[in-house]
C-alpha cells in the first residue's frame, strides 16, 4: 500500500515505496510584477500608445496616431 504524508509544517512529503505513484504538489507564490493596463478598444492602423491622466490608462485609439503627431516627429 501506498501512502503520502504532508505536514505543513515542515513542508515536507513521504512516499513510501510500492504501488507506482504521482505526487503533484502546489504552492501560492508571487505572481510576478503587475504588467500595463492597456485600452486598446478603439485601436486604428497607426495608433500610439500614450498615458491618459484621466482615467489613468495606457490607451491606443484613433485620437492620437503617427498622423496626428506634428511638432517634431517623423514617422
Amino acid at each position: 500500500m501506498t501512502s503520502v504524508n504532508v505536514t505543513t509544517t515542515r513542508n515536507t512529503v513521504t512516499v513510501n515505496e510500492g504501488d507506482a505513484t504521482v505526487v503533484t504538489v502546489a504552492t501560492v507564490g508571487p505572481q510576478g510584477p503587475k504588467g500595463i493596463d492597456l485600452n486598446d478598444v478603439n485601436k486604428v492602423d497607426g495608433s500610439v500608445i500614450y498615458y491618459d491622466s484621466s482615467s489613468a490608462t495606457f490607451k491606443a485609439d484613433a485620437t492620437t496616431t503617427k498622423l496626428t503627431l506634428v511638432n517634431g516627429g517623423n514617422f
